[in-house]
């Protein structure tokens, strides 16, 4: 598994009167003397309310390790496990894995506006023998939350590299997702997919391709 060279860095919002803020901020702290943090920011919201409302924070303790944001308390081996993450190739994928099986899909969404190209790491959840039942629901709603957006226009090519998987449930579900784009850049995609070799495939590409066609978006035949 492919790691960065570096630590990474971690910010905590604390607040006075937090039973659980001490607990995490010896968790990181301890993170740091092992070299597992390079650098630990703590911040009293008491005395600086700004960086609370900056970051949308609203209940403490909150911290950020790279670019995962934790709610709540965690555990000592919690945050080792985020801070290891943070140094993963796949991190973003296991940190969306884990809002989505959680039912934390607001907060997946208004990351995702945040940062575009984690949609990529979302999408590779569909194919990860992993994801379980509530992580594939998560994940439908996530991409329907998207229709028509440029963030799901710029992973179409994403998407359609989904269609050489050997599982045809993966193959069926891209081909519904592709449509979500309404764009025409997939309409070649979903013309191939009508070739395939799974009659659910062929079904499902040809009602994706039969609702593009109701919104007006249909392949264009020179000549």
């Amino acid at each position: 598994m492919t790691t960065k060279s570096s630590p990474t860095d971690a910010l905590l919002l604390i607040a006075p009167g937090c039973s659980h803020c001490p607990v995490v901020l010896e968790g990181l702290s301890q993170l740091v003397k092992l070299g597992m943090i390079g650098r630990l920011q703590v911040v009293n919201i008491a005395s600086h309310p700004e960086i609370a409302s900056e970051l949308g924070v609203r209940s403490v303790p909150w911290c950020r390790i790279g670019e995962f944001e934790l709610q709540g308390s965690h555990s000592p081996s919690e945050l080792k496990t985020w801070a290891e993450r943070a140094n993963q190739a796949d991190g973003i994928s296991l940190y969306l894995a884990e809002l989505l099986s959680t039912g934390e899909l607001a907060r997946a969404i208004d990351l995702i506006q945040r940062h575009p190209h984690w949609l990529a790491q979302a999408i590779a959840l569909l194919s990860d023998p992993n994801s379980g039942m509530s992580i594939k629901t998560g994940l439908g709603a996530l991409l329907e939350e998207f229709t028509g957006s440029d963030i799901l226009i710029e992973q179409i090519e994403t998407l359609a590299h989904l269609l050489k998987n050997d599982n045809h449930g993966i193959r069926s579900d891209v081909c519904y997702f592709l449509g979500l784009s309404h764009s025409s850049l997939v309409l070649p995609y979903l013309q191939q997919a009508l070739a395939d070799e799974h009659a659910e495939v062929r079904e499902i590409a040809r009602e994706t391709l039969d609702e593009l066609a109701e919104l007006g978006i249909n392949m264009v035949i020179d000549g």
